[in-house]
């Protein structure tokens, strides 16, 4: 069993050039008036000592780019089979991240076209949600080990600058 371990060990560091670690660039299709060119437009590095799932990573490589506009509104994804390939890794695996976008409202789905990234205001309320997410999991966490809401407000606000006292808001208020 040991021996079946190291082999296949050495098998995938030679399959990634000695690597833990996969790069794919997806091109992106790019109109100049009248001729179109495709162009290297993204990058996906999974990491394969990560403990997360590779379709987690691939769903938050995604995410990533959608967010900073690399991938804008309506813009097509790769198909499942060709990012697998690029990615060497198997189809249902893009297929499980797909999914998942599309669950989470990032991206859609038409059927014989391929998926493509949620509009705007899509994709604007899916992070609003993942904010408000991971904004009521801090205060959770920040409530367990002691901290008062006062001073979560406190830290709002020195991190607005103080916006808060300038909008009538009480900063002493208790939520």
């Amino acid at each position: 069993m040991y021996h079946n371990c190291i082999n296949m060990i050495s098998t995938v560091g030679t399959i990634y050039s000695h690597s833990w670690t996969v790069t794919a660039y997806g091109a992106r299709h790019v109109t100049d008036g009248q001729t179109e060119r495709k162009e290297r437009g993204y990058m996906i590095v999974l990491d394969y000592r990560d403990r997360r799932p590779l379709y987690e990573q691939v769903t938050e490589k995604l995410e990533e780019l959608m967010f900073s506009g690399v991938l804008p509104p309506d813009s097509r994804l790769p198909s499942v089979r060709s990012m697998a390939t690029e990615l060497s890794i198997n189809p249902n695996t893009i297929q499980r991240a797909y999914a998942e976008l599309e669950r989470q409202g990032y991206i859609y789905s038409v059927q014989g076209k391929g998926s493509f990234v949620a509009d705007g205001r899509r994709l604007q309320a899916g992070i609003r949600k993942d904010w408000e997410e991971q904004f009521n999991t801090a205060i959770e966490e920040g409530l367990r080990i002691g901290v008062s809401c006062r001073d979560m407000i406190k830290m709002l606000e020195e991190k607005e600058g103080g916006k808060a006292d300038d909008q009538g808001n009480e900063p002493d208020k208790e939520i």
